[in-house]
This record gives structure tokens, C-alpha cells and sequence, in this order.
């Protein structure tokens, strides 16, 4: 994910455990295409602002570590 799509994002940014970096980072939601937030609903989507990698939050957080290679 590239540094313009975490400036295009807007919500706020969350503290949560990164799989990839191995510490605790800010995680952010890059805008949501799936249509998760159509009905003001919260995208599950979010991505580690320091190096990308993708989890999915729902019920608890589940981290799932995802390439940037294979992200793209």
C-alpha cells in the first residue's frame, strides 16, 4: 500500500500488536472498497502504518500477517 493511500484515509488510527514488525504499532484504515461502511458500519480492514501488513478485526482482534509483496 503506498504513503498516498494512508494520507487519503480517514479514520482514526489504532494501537494493536503488528505480526511483521513483532511490537506493538498504530494501525490504519485505508479507504474501504468492499463496502463494509455503506451502511455506517466500521471496515475490518486495517493496515500497519509503519510497514503495511493487513489484519482483519471483528469480534477480537485476529492478526494475520500479509506480504506487502503479496498484498499488491
Amino acid at each position: 500500500m503506498s504513503n498516498r493511500s494512508f494520507e487519503v484515509a480517514a479514520a482514526e488510527g489504532r494501537v494493536w500488536r503488528c505480526p511483521a514488525c513483532g511490537d506493538d504499532r498504530e494501525f490504519v484504515q485505508p479507504p474501504c472498497v468492499d463496502g463494509h461502511t455503506d451502511d455506517g458500519g466500521e471496515c475490518p480492514e486495517w493496515a500497519c502504518a509503519d510497514c503495511g501488513a493487513a489484519i482483519v478485526s471483528g469480534a477480537g482482534v485476529t492478526a494475520v500477517a500479509v506480504s506487502v509483496a503479496q498484498a499488491a
